[in-house]
């Protein structure tokens, strides 16, 4: 029997470049532009709807992550112009270019929403600022996936149908869960944040489902483990959310759902990363999929005669 091809390149190599990204900068960036973007948008209908206390929470998580992601881009950039230059110009067709333009202005407007409701100035326009936010809050939360997807990076490409749903659901997940600290003021926050465990559960299961072969970058490796310990946070958060009503001391049951739904998200986007850089360094990811893509086009068009 002749044994299985082993996928080789000369000295080892990849065969496409991994990418430069940083850990834990573009993992930290990953998670905190989910959280800023899900919790400007239930800071803004918090406001529309005379919820005070979670408007206050969603205001100054977003403000917080907002910064703090934006410092973490530019720490993995090296210097601060870089980040400026990529709004020197607008490029539809580029999702950094278009990524750019969502986080510099969300930035802005949830850092200045943030200001005014510790300070209480200008309230008027901060609710004008908060508006702003919230409604570039969901494209914040899915850029990112649109981004990674982008690449020729195997683990991320093929996955480009299922990677915004999963960032998604992620994002959803724990901005909902930073809205539990409203306390009374918290039953939507929980809606929000176990129909995005529900998502986020139900698009990497997809994901992992549809990718066949590739799939294995996702569950093998530290991206694996990884991904499982994401996800049972994120099942644990979910059940205890669920729960918590149902329990003696609820709000001690919220906090520690809170932080597993934040734990879980956080973990998800470190493991897709993980998975993404494990694809671009193994040649297989790049060309099992490539002769498999040759041999369907061959059945699908067979030769004359």
């Amino acid at each position: 029997m002749v044994p299985e091809a082993e996928f080789r390149t000369y000295y080892d190599r990849a065969i496409i470049k991994p990418p430069v990204w940083k850990v834990p900068d573009v993992p930290i960036y990953l998670y905190l532009g989910g959280v800023a973007g899900v919790s400007a948008a239930m800071a803004a209908l918090a406001d529309a709807s005379g919820r005070p206390l979670l408007r206050r929470v969603g205001r100054l998580a977003a403000g917080f992550g907002a910064m703090a992601s934006v410092g973490a881009l530019v720490h993995d950039l090296g210097r601060p112009t870089r980040f400026l230059n990529m709004l020197r110009v607008f490029k539809p067709t580029s999702p950094l270019s278009v990524g750019s333009w969502i986080l510099a202005p969300f930035g802005t407007l949830a850092g200045a929403t943030a200001a005014s409701e510790l300070t209480g100035v200008a309230p008027g326009l901060a609710r004008l600022a908060g508006a702003g936010a919230g409604a570039l809050g969901p494209a914040l939360t899915t850029y990112t996936a649109v981004l990674l997807a982008d690449t020729a990076v195997p683990a991320w490409h093929e996955g480009h149908r299922e990677l915004p749903f999963v960032f998604a659901g992620s994002a959803l997940a724990s901005g909902g869960a930073v809205g539990m600290l409203a306390g009374g003021e918290a039953g939507p926050a929980r809606g929000i944040a176990v129909a995005g465990a529900v998502i986020e559960l139900g698009a990497t299961a997809a994901l992992e489902r549809r990718l066949g072969p590739t799939a294995r970058a996702y569950r093998t490796g530290r991206a694996g483990t990884v991904l499982r310990s994401a996800r049972a946070a994120t099942l644990a958060g979910a059940a205890g959310t669920l729960l918590a009503g149902r329990v003696r001391r609820p709000r001690l049951v919220s906090l520690v759902s809170a932080a597993l739904l934040n734990a879980g998200s956080a973990a998800t986007r470190y493991g897709i990363f993980e998975a993404g850089m494990a694809s671009a360094r193994d040649p297989e990811y790049t060309v099992a999929p490539q002769r498999q893509r040759l041999a369907d086009a061959q059945d699908a068009d067979p030769a004359p005669g």
